[in-house]
């Protein structure tokens, strides 16, 4: 193989890259290498000839394995660098580079908050925390005292925690070692972070923030700042942000599937829970990290840092999507009545569209869309449709108008009229620590005999990965009923269920 490395960049270090993992493993990619090593398609595009004809040519070559010197391996590398311009362009302390999504960093926050503080002491956490924070407190033996978000009954839809419920929330748990918040929802709905880690902090604990949805905020003015970052002092107060912040990079970041990050705030608490995190991240990595992900994080860090023009010809096409859908006459943008303390703003890339105004079921109109017209959307409701503009995206206004606004209610595949909907429901009664009921013996039972017991399993509808039950909690009718009719849905599915259509529960014996 021959050398494709530039003549003019042969000798310039990676280092002074501004993407400087990328550019080192594209150096190394470019390198006359025999590669004796794993993986085993070994880079050479020729002996892997479907990879190669799928994937093309480059992506194997750039496979490597790690602990490569001049890429990872070595008192300063590349790989650190990159570590560092993160923290840099998020407002960070620290950063780390996650190659099993932000699903991992939730369970190295839950790892490291459980041992954090005393071992018996709760995190004061909201109760539509995502599914895999669930699973890292089962992995922890973690306990939680759980504090419920605003919720919109009519179009199925979580917000924030309020300042007002977290202050309530940590005075009645008074041995909390942390909150745990989730900001932006999935719809959207953004809290005041500064605010809510200054009561975290006066309440002596640390502010974790899911932020899975927000790795684009803090690079365009019409966005919200990084939850990283310190708000605004205020009467003599130092200025606060989020502990510890978890990103989906790869959601609206711009990176591959896949990959996230983790970053440490700044402030008192920064110190205390920083060796707790890095024990947790060693436990929770993977020794064969994908180094396609790591390096698509350092480019789409760089690309979000430099493409604020980018970002806000975004910005304006999600607006102009709004525009096209109100100027029908028909469907409501269902941001547009969003409000509260609890929302302090709102995501500008995302278009909720509240097609059940109109007449039409939204599960149903994401899969006519889709299958008849090949437009996706995000996610549905039963009132609702997501659409998420990334940054860099300009998707087509007028066909995507023309398609909706096309949908007939007197069509039974997509009208809502006869359909039954279903709310969500309140969560059942605590009896159990999670771990506890996770562990526990159990016994798979008729969901109308499994009313009244005690969940085995975590159980949430599927996006967006909210538990509906917890493993230690009673199980209601109205919980039953809900996944029951999430599983009969168009585009319905139920993480952690015994059986697709929700007929049967594991109960604890």
């Amino acid at each position: 193989m021959v050398s494709i490395i530039p003549a003019h960049e042969a000798h310039t270090d990676p280092m002074d890259s501004p993407t400087p993992y990328a550019e080192a493993l594209r150096r190394f990619a470019a390198r006359d290498t025999v590669r004796l090593i794993v993986p085993g398609h070994s880079g050479d595009p020729s002996s892997s000839p479907d990879l190669t004809d799928f994937f093309g040519e480059q992506l194997l070559r750039l496979d490597v394995a790690p602990l490569v010197s001049g890429i990872d391996l070595g008192l300063y590398t590349p790989y650190e660098r990159a570590l560092e311009l993160a923290a840099e362009a998020w407002s960070a302390k620290r950063s780390w580079f996650l190659t099993n999504g932000s699903s991992q960093a939730n369970r190295i926050a839950a790892l490291a908050l459980g041992f954090f503080g005393e071992r018996s002491q709760p995190v004061v956490a909201q109760r539509s925390t995502h599914s895999s924070f669930i699973d890292g407190m089962i992995i922890a033996g973690l306990d939680a005292v759980f504090v419920q978000p605003t919720i919109d009954h009519a179009l199925g839809i979580a917000h924030g925690v309020s300042p007002e419920r977290l202050v309530e929330a940590l005075d009645r748990t008074p041995d909390a070692k942390a909150a745990y918040l989730v900001s932006p929802s999935y719809f959207g709905a953004t809290v005041d972070v500064p605010a809510l880690a200054q009561i975290a902090h006066e309440h002596g604990v640390p502010l974790v923030v899911d932020a899975a949805w927000g790795a684009h905020y803090g690079f365009h003015p019409e966005l919200p700042p990084s939850p990283v970052a310190l708000g605004p002092a205020e009467a003599g107060r130092v200025g606060h942000g989020a502990d510890l912040v978890i990103m989906s990079t790869h959601k609206l970041g711009g990176s591959l599937t896949q990959s996230a990050m983790l970053h440490l705030g700044h402030g008192e608490f920064a110190a205390a829970l920083e060796p707790f995190v890095d024990r947790a991240f060693v436990l929770e990595q993977s020794t064969s990290e994908s180094a396609l992900l790591l390096a698509s994080l350092d480019l789409a860090r760089h690309q979000l840092q430099t493409g604020a023009e980018r970002i806000g010809a975004s910005l304006e096409a999600a607006e102009q999507l709004r525009e096209a859908i109100r100027a029908g006459g028909r469907f409501r943008i269902a941001s547009d009545g969003f409000s509260g303390d609890d929302v302090a703003a709102v995501d500008a890339s995302r278009v909720s569209i509240d097609v059940g105004a109109g007449g039409l079921l939204g599960h149903a109109v994401r899969e006519v869309m889709l299958r008849d017209h090949g437009i996706q959307f995000e996610l549905s409701t039963d009132a609702c449709v997501l659409a998420i503009v990334g940054p860099g995206a300009h998707p087509d206004i007028a066909r995507i108008a023309d398609a909706l606004h096309g949908l007939s209610a007197d069509d039974p595949e997509v009208a809502a009229a006869g359909f039954v909907r279903v709310p969500l429901p309140e969560p059942g009664p605590k009896r159990m620590l999670v771990r506890e009921a996770a562990f526990a013996a159990s016994v798979v039972v008729p969901a109308d005999e499994a009313i009244g017991r005690v969940s085995a399993d975590s159980l949430a509808a599927y996006p967006p990965g909210i538990p509906n039950v917890m493993p230690g909690e009673e199980i209601t009718a109205e919980t039953v009923r809900f996944l029951q009719h999430v599983a009969a849905a168009p585009t319905g599915f139920v993480r952690g269920a015994v059986d697709p259509a929700v007929a049967t529960l594991r109960v604890v014996a």
